[in-house]
């Protein structure tokens, strides 16, 4: 049996999903997504997702708690350990007007991959790796790994509206994520966390 492990970069996948239009798919079981796309006589070890917890703006509170649900969400599924980054502040200036405003950049989910896919080959702990991205700065990493590793096998699942060609060069084989997978493999419209409270799928999310 050849062991995949997933990695699965939450918000290139999330943008994916939003620019399709499709909200509805946001409320995403990602281990069962990652194992819909395993080929007979692959199983799933284990499933890493990455992401950060959006920042404060004064006016995204509900934005903030639909992510805090869905991340409790998924925090009830086997095999799957979340992974953090952070948003960093920025001072933005608009060119024309001079106005100035400060934006949030997501930081460290390239690097938090590429370090959790790097240690697990060097550890040996999987065959095949299912990447979930189309982030062209994962290129580096998925070339070291095959070139460290010959017989191990970088699978980069690219999320449907996103497209690297040099990450999917770079793998052993790259394709696009179809609506029927990410469809079929939806949460539970309710879900009982283990201390009992039960998270819904947000009513925007429908």
């Amino acid at each position: 049996m050849t062991r995949v492990i997933a990695y699965i970069d939450g918000f290139n996948l999330y943008f994916g999903l939003k620019s399709k239009g499709w909200k509805r798919y946001y409320w995403l079981n990602v281990v069962g997504l990652s194992r819909a796309l395993l080929k007979p006589g692959q199983t799933l070890q284990a499933a890493h997702y990455f992401t950060a917890r959006i920042r404060q703006t004064g006016n995204n509170h509900a934005d903030m708690q639909r992510q805090a649900d869905y991340l409790d969400a998924l925090g009830t599924l086997p095999l799957l350990t979340i992974q953090f980054g952070h948003y960093l502040s920025k001072d933005r200036q608009c060119r024309r007007c001079g106005n100035t405003w400060t934006d949030y950049e997501e930081k460290m989910t390239d690097v938090n991959i590429a370090v959790q896919l790097l240690a697990d080959a060097f550890d040996d702990r999987f065959d095949t790796a299912l990447l979930i991205s189309a982030d062209s700065d994962l290129t580096t990493p998925v070339q070291q790994v095959r070139a460290r590793f010959p017989a191990k096998r970088v699978i980069v699942a690219q999320p449907p509206g996103r497209n690297s060609v040099q990450l999917a060069t770079a793998a052993t084989e790259a394709f696009t994520i179809s609506e029927t997978k990410v469809r079929q493999n939806q949460l539970p419209e309710q879900l009982p966390k283990p201390d009992g409270y039960v998270l819904t799928r947000p009513a925007t999310w429908r």
